[in-house]
């Protein structure tokens, strides 16, 4: 049987073929293998770090999780993985120069292992795995996932929240406003004439229309908790927690105004002015009397045909 010291040209030609940085230390922490995958990530070669102390070669890691591994390792026999979330990148290895000038340390994996040989002397392996490309592309689904999930809360035309994330957002709202005892208020708009629009400019020209209008409009909602939607068509819904109906009137008449103000013209309207206006309906749920989502809705929308029975370019609250 091969003492210890005598298998070692072997495994250090054994861990020097394999693509992870692997190290080897003995019962008093020292270096006694350091593969040639190290040598390359650490910049320090095999010759300079043989018999030195672990925690010479990196001494930030005195007192961390690593120092506790290794001493599992070495006196109790006990194996350690690294949590990649919690130790990202532990030790200054780095995957190529570049990356080094600008101290960009890549992503890592370690898995500290007690060894048992035959003269039971106590030594721990030291395994390193480069994880950059699977944190990298963990953090790219992520990503996606994130843009994927926002796509299905938006309208594609407006960019605004789309019909979905207002119902979503109302049935919430109302829940919250019944159990806090707070005020919520709704407002149901839309576009006087917009088939009118439509027929006169053509389609295209009634989608940058409806661009224009919600773009301007979704800027008015400065709270967390407010949501402007797409509702359908040319017809949008404002979801405004914790307001009472006098101010949720207010803000309807200011949106009135900043409609008019954007000046679009509108020359298949009938109105004296013939620029693209919008009629809003309000409705509110006093404060913990919320009523259900629908009849919320429901009244707002009655709101809105008063409103455009009354002549249109309008507030109608109920």
């Amino acid at each position: 049987m091969k003492s210890a010291a005598e298998s070692l040209p072997l495994l250090q030609g054994v861990l020097d073929c394999i693509d992870m940085g692997a190290l080897v230390l003995d019962a008093n922490e020292r270096v006694v293998l350091w593969n040639r995958w190290m040598s390359q990530h650490a910049g320090v070669c095999d010759a300079e770090t043989r018999q030195r102390n672990f925690f010479d070669l990196f001494p930030e890691q005195r007192g961390k999780r690593l120092e506790a591994a290794i001493g599992q390792a070495l006196r109790s026999n006990l194996p350690s993985l690294l949590s990649q979330t919690l130790n990202r990148w532990p030790l200054p290895l780095y995957s190529n120069k570049a990356t080094a000038e600008k101290g960009e340390r890549m992503q890592q994996q370690i898995t500290v292992t007690p060894l048992h040989l035959a003269d039971d002397e106590r030594y721990c392996l030291i395994q390193v795995n480069d994880v950059s490309a699977a944190v990298q592309r963990e953090n790219l689904l992520r990503e996606q996932a994130v843009a994927l999930r926002s796509q299905t809360l938006l309208d594609d035309l407006t960019g605004v929240a789309n019909r979905r994330h207002f119902d979503m957002a109302i049935d919430r709202e109302t829940r919250r406003a019944r159990r806090m005892g707070t005020s919520l208020s709704l407002m149901m708009l839309d576009i006087d004439y917009f088939k009118a629009y439509n027929d006169h400019y053509g389609h295209q020209q009634g989608d940058a229309c409806l661009e224009a209008v919600a773009s301007a409009l979704s800027t008015m909602q400065q709270r967390p908790g407010d949501l402007f939607a797409r509702y359908g068509g040319e017809e949008f819904a404002v979801i405004l927690p914790d307001t009472p109906g006098d101010a949720a009137v207010m803000m309807a008449n200011a949106m009135c105004r900043k409609v008019r103000d954007l000046r679009i013209p509108h020359q298949a309207a009938r109105m004296d002015e013939h620029i693209v206006t919008i009629s809003i309906g309000v409705a509110c749920s006093d404060s913990g009397q919320a009523d259900e989502a629908y009849e919320l809705i429901n009244a707002a929308d009655r709101a809105l045909y008063q409103a455009k029975a009354c002549g249109r370019n309008r507030v109608h609250s109920i």
